[in-house]
């Protein structure tokens, strides 16, 4: 009961509506017939998993942006460095069912003429391994990355710069072949996942399931954050950082913390993603993507925990839908949206309408205090002191 109301009951309807998620759309794909009118067909079911974790990633940035007002414009590096992780594992377990039917490396290595496994490869063949990387090197990163900006108190825009230049030159980097990650190409051609066929129709619904799962517990981490007194820290450091400092705090750990809490998020996020959209190569790097997941938490609103999931699969989907439709025009759709969130709700939608909710709660009370003043009896007029009895009387 404490914990439920420490949370608030939007945090535990998020979390209750996507475990459920995580049990009925695999129910619904593999047991339903395909002619059922609530049957998921196969090929949505990772289109689906794709969204959700566009939503982790979206609620990643929020952690920063939305809380402690760090406009990060390169968080799809630490989302793309968790996939590259996983698409390493993924790539070992090819073994010698690859093209060129080499046990140890990579088809693109055998093409490239590498003669050995690159000393950065190794243990990728065991999942704990791979595991341990997607959280260790986009939270690694983070913390080189803010222990330095944050220090020397780089803020607003210059810092939303740096983050954007992180992210492209590792565009640049990766791009190249003698990387050792597959060059434009990228990492792709998966086979299984701990075992099991990756296209499998009851391995991409575990996928899905976990994705689910995965963001109700980062909705639960942020909401157990951002409502502790470390999120009134962080509140404080976003609002009036000068004031933090001078009253004794300082801002650039609760930054550090917050950051790379919320590159780790990311790269989760990232190594969730590639195996369900089956390739992840330099592209995810683009800068135009980090500046896309600006957009989610933007129109569904920064700040509020619901709002970027919400802006995230809100965005998604319509992109899906609309560069199948209208190709040329998506970005004039994505571009007009953005301008519309920003004239007409510049709190987001979910921030909009927390907004509007609040407002009519306080004008309901004011009207209920005041027919309660109406309705009761007038004041006795105070009395002189000629109007007090005296003590004979």
């Amino acid at each position: 009961m404490i914990l439920a109301r420490f949370l608030g009951p939007r945090v535990w309807l998020l979390v209750a509506a996507l475990l459920a998620a995580a049990v009925l759309v695999p129910l619904s794909n593999l047991w339903l017939p395909a002619d059922h009118p609530l049957h998921v067909p196969s090929h949505i079911v990772p289109l689906l998993g794709k969204y959700v974790c566009y939503a982790l990633l979206a609620l990643a940035l929020d952690l920063v942006w939305g809380h402690v007002g760090i406009l990060s414009l390169g968080h799809g590096a630490f989302f793309a460095l968790g996939g590259y992780a996983m698409g390493m594992y993924l790539m070992r377990q090819i073994g010698p069912r690859g093209v060129y039917g080499n046990p140890v490396l990579p088809d693109f290595m055998v093409f490239l003429n590498w003669g050995e496994l690159p000393w950065f490869w190794h243990g990728f063949d065991q999942f704990w391994f791979a595991a341990l990387m997607v959280v260790l090197v986009p939270g690694l990163l983070a913390f080189v990355f803010g222990w330095f900006a944050f220090r020397s108190r780089v803020t607003g825009v210059y810092l939303s710069i740096i983050t954007q230049a992180l992210t492209y030159a590792l565009l640049l980097a990766f791009f190249r072949n003698d990387m050792g990650f597959g060059g434009n190409n990228g990492l792709t051609d998966f086979k299984d996942i701990l075992g099991f066929p990756i296209q499998a129709g009851t391995t991409r619904a575990a996928l899905f399931a976990a994705s689910c799962v995965a963001l109700a517990l980062g909705v639960l981490l942020v909401g157990a954050v951002t409502r502790s007194k470390l999120g009134s820290l962080m509140t404080a450091v976003r609002d009036a950082e000068s004031r933090t400092r001078f009253i004794g705090w300082r801002p650039e750990y609760v930054k550090l913390f917050a950051f790379t809490v919320s590159a780790v998020m990311a790269g989760i996020a990232g190594a969730l993603y590639v195996p369900q959209v089956g390739i992840i190569n330099p592209g995810e790097f683009a800068p135009v993507n980090s500046i896309e997941v600006v957009v989610w938490a933007a129109i569904g609103g920064r700040g509020t925990i619901l709002g970027p999931v919400v802006g995230a699969l809100l965005v998604a989907s319509s992109k899906s839908y609309f560069t199948a439709v209208a190709p040329d025009t998506w970005l004039f759709v994505l571009g007009g949206l953005f301008v519309f969130v920003t004239l007409f709700l510049p709190r987001g939608i979910i921030g909009t309408i927390d907004h509007g909710w609040t407002g009519w709660r306080e004008r309901l009370k004011a009207s209920r205090a005041a027919e309660r003043g109406a309705g009761a009896p007038p004041a006795a007029p105070p009395q002189s002191p000629g109007d007090l009895p005296s003590p004979a009387e």
